[in-house]
């Protein structure tokens, strides 16, 4: 580990904060508060303001003037609030999004077979087993001093702050393992912040980490130009042995954001399952009974400019077995002490 006492000059946040100021308030036509109006008011904040369109028609071959059709037919001014929140609900996970979310009093809207659909690959009674119960805690992260010299941090959620202060306690307490595991299985994702703040520990040199664009106008394909995303070095203890990041299915959002950050560093290997994707900033608008939308309307590329809007591979791909289980073993995590141990 070393110190380095040079200022951050941009953050990341800032960056994509003046993505997201620069679209504008979503700006529909005034729709009438029926079904159809409800209907037709949501189809077009999405058609005008969705930042994965072209994406997802090179990738699954996503039509939304057929999607519109499709479900435009299932609306009628008989129907209740309930049955149109299923219909609409229905039409928004044609997006396969789940940065893309419709609420109303009685329901919450929401796509997850990004994660639902695959193995879980993460046990909270494994993790017991290899936390203990005299493991540390320094706000959002708890870690110890694995039996072979290797330390582990797990950090279950970027909704959890942490400070300065408590990520120089964390890296002195492992200044002499041999490596560390980092695992984020399981993080939904959270504040942006958070991610860049702890990925800045692992970085020693300004880095390129990544893209985004902003939209410019109501057309699929109306983007700015591509803007670099650099990540600074932390001023901070920083850590420069090899680390192994844990990651699966449910890895998303800011946690798949990581990830992509953790990926341009030459220290890092990723081991687990593919993470789920999440690559959009999201940003919300309502329909004319009130219910709100969240969409992703900021994409967010990796070094190489490529979406990881549907994740990212790691490097080993390692799956938990059912007779590691059986064991009391992580397969993933004893997969990572290994190549630490070599």
């Amino acid at each position: 580990m070393i110190h380095n006492n040079v200022p951050a000059v941009k953050t990341i946040i800032y960056t994509l904060l003046y993505g997201i100021l620069a679209i504008s308030c979503v700006d529909t036509q005034e729709m009438d508060n029926t079904p159809q109006g409800n209907f037709e008011a949501l189809w077009k904040i999405i058609d005008e303001h969705y930042c994965f369109f072209d994406y997802k028609h090179d990738t699954y071959g996503l039509d939304w003037d057929q999607v519109h059709q499709k479900y435009r037919a299932q609306v009628n001014d008989n129907m209740t609030n309930k049955q149109l929140f299923e219909v609409l609900t229905n039409m928004l996970g044609e997006l396969r999004d789940g940065h893309v979310n419709l609420t109303a009093a009685h329901d919450y809207g929401r796509y997850w077979s990004w994660y639902e659909d695959y193995p879980a690959n993460f046990s909270d009674t494994l993790l017991r087993r290899y936390l203990g119960t005299d493991y540390m805690i320094a706000s959002g992260i708890s870690y110890r001093i694995l039996d072979d010299n290797i330390g582990y941090l797990r950090y279950d959620s970027f909704n959890d702050a942490i400070g300065e202060g408590n990520l120089d306690e964390v890296f002195m307490h492992m200044m002499l393992c041999r490596g560390i595991i980092l695992d984020i299985r399981s993080n939904g994702g959270g504040m942006l912040t958070n991610a860049e703040k702890l990925a800045a520990r692992f970085c020693q040199q300004r880095t390129l980490v990544g893209y985004h664009r902003h939209k410019t106008g109501p057309g699929h394909s109306d983007f700015s130009a591509m803007e670099p995303l650099y990540l600074e070095p932390s001023a901070n203890i920083r850590w420069n042995k090899p680390v192994v990041l844990l990651t699966n299915r449910h890895v998303y959002s800011a946690a798949n954001e990581f990830a992509v950050y953790m990926r341009a560093f030459p220290l890092v290997t990723i081991v687990g399952d593919h993470t789920g994707g999440g690559a959009g900033m999201p940003f919300n608008s309502s329909l004319p009974n009130g219910w709100n939308v969240r969409f992703s309307a900021v994409p967010m590329y990796d070094a190489q400019a490529q979406s990881a809007e549907f994740g990212i591979d790691p490097d080993y791909n390692v799956q938990q077995t059912d007779t590691d289980f059986a064991r009391g073993d992580d397969t993933i995590i004893e997969f990572a002490r290994h190549l630490l141990s070599e």
